[in-house]
């Protein structure tokens, strides 16, 4: 009974929490064992995160609770060249370095055929903090940077259908907060179409749900495939700044799908590999590019000018290494595209979630007494987009480009129940 009460207190704990994703804004993996792993996760169950990722993944996770904590440190900024405003210059997006993300997982086997979860973690998020104003050539002032946070709250049932097959559904419901500084350059009746909602605001906050469908097979002993999909999470606006998103302040989490097989190619070792798709150009806030505030659509308006972010693909490959009893070790890579194009870097310096390769390294060390310690660290490499054509002549024209690395490093604690 007390661990079913933990699994409903500890969420509540967590809704401080911030994340800067890695796949644009979404995060590369969920859970310190999946991130050791460079995010695998449809095929490969580790832990009861798996069902986050493949909702299936309920039905074969077994009783236990999982708490994690990264700290993420992301190096981000830009440069303008060329400007006839008198802009050009570097510029550190890197007011604020650290980051600390909690996470929160549990699992119950109810039956030989249906297993329940709950997870609860950082989605994805955004950061930037300028101390000098990239915008300041514009009429800008003071520091200059966007602060968005998500969290999510997923319960999970999974179903086994006959002995190697099993479908599971979630709900993905979603709490997230943002709040934008520095941007009064964009605040005018000439760029936004509720000038006042745009920048300096303080933080606003939304809610919003979608679903998550999952299947997970054993084809034979050795291999198993996942697929999973999931919906848009359609979220609240941000009224405070109705000005400067899209669809009067709408900021809704795109859909994603994927699969993944794991291959158990020795009883000590297991190779994993998972494709996913997040659909950005579908969330007009993202996906709108910024010439349509140059064809007569206002910032906040329905076709209002945004980042134009597009989808992406990403390409997941893991290794599980099981030493002996007490160690495990983890590797993996993953790629994606890239989701800005050159043309849009401009606004971007306010979100330049550019990087593409991950690399990870993890271990577990289960403890004489029944639990067991994890650990992951991720290197995602320095990503730079260079503008091209990127900055309006109404804004004194030239280049901007805009770069971003991290650093991630995981700790988790599990125990069996």
């Amino acid at each position: 009974m007390r661990h079913r009460m933990l699994a409903l207190a500890v969420p509540g704990l967590f809704l401080p929490s911030l994340a800067f994703a890695t796949n644009g804004y979404i995060s590369h993996g969920i859970g310190v064992r999946s991130q050791g792993t460079a995010g695998v996760g449809y095929a490969l169950v580790q832990d009861a995160f798996a069902a986050a990722a493949n909702p299936a993944a309920a039905a074969s996770s077994g009783d236990r609770i999982d708490l994690g904590l990264s700290l993420f440190r992301p190096t981000r900024g830009s440069r303008i060249s060329g400007n006839q405003a008198g802009a050009d210059g570097e510029f550190s997006g890197n007011g604020e370095k650290n980051f600390l993300i909690p996470e929160f997982a549990y699992s119950h086997q109810v039956s030989p055929q249906i297993g329940v979860g709950l997870a609860v973690y950082g989605n994805g998020g955004m950061n930037t903090d300028y101390r000098r104003n990239p915008f300041g050539a514009f009429g800008s002032s003071g520091n200059a940077g966007v602060d968005l946070s998500q969290l999510f709250v997923s319960p999970s049932i999974a179903y086994r259908l006959a002995e190697r097959h099993a479908f599971g559904v979630a709900l993905n419901l979603a709490y997230q907060r943002f709040s934008a500084e520095g941007l009064g350059a964009f605040d005018n009746p000439f760029t936004s179409s509720r000038p006042g909602s745009v920048t300096n605001r303080g933080t606003d906050s939304a809610t919003g749900w979608g679903v998550k469908l999952g299947y997970l097979g054993e084809i034979t002993p050795e291999l198993s495939v996942g697929v999973s999909w999931a919906s848009e999470v359609d979220a609240g606006r941000f009224d405070r700044y109705a000005g400067l998103f899209a669809e009067q302040g709408s900021f809704d989490t795109p859909s994603q799908y994927g699969f993944g097989f794991a291959w158990k190619a020795s009883p000590a070792l297991t190779l994993a590999a998972d494709w996913q798709r997040i659909e950005y150009s579908d969330i007009k806030s993202v996906g709108n590019p910024l010439e349509n505030l140059f064809a007569g659509n206002l910032l906040g308006t329905d076709d209002g000018g945004g980042f134009g972010w597009q989808d992406v693909s990403v390409i997941k490959l893991g290794i599980v290494y099981r030493h002996d009893e007490r160690l495990t070790l983890r590797g993996g890579y993953s790629r994606s595209d890239q989701p800005i194009p050159a043309s849009q870097t401009f606004f971007n310096i306010l979100a330049p979630g550019v990087v593409r390769d991950h690399w990870s390294l993890g271990a577990s060390w289960k403890l004489e007494g029944g639990g067991e310690w994890s650990f992951s660290y991720t290197r995602a490499a320095r990503e730079t987009v260079r503008g091209r054509n990127a900055i309006p002549a109404a804004f004194g024209g030239g280049e901007a480009d805009i770069h971003l690395k991290e650093d991630i490093f995981g700790i988790a604690y599990s125990w069996t129940l």
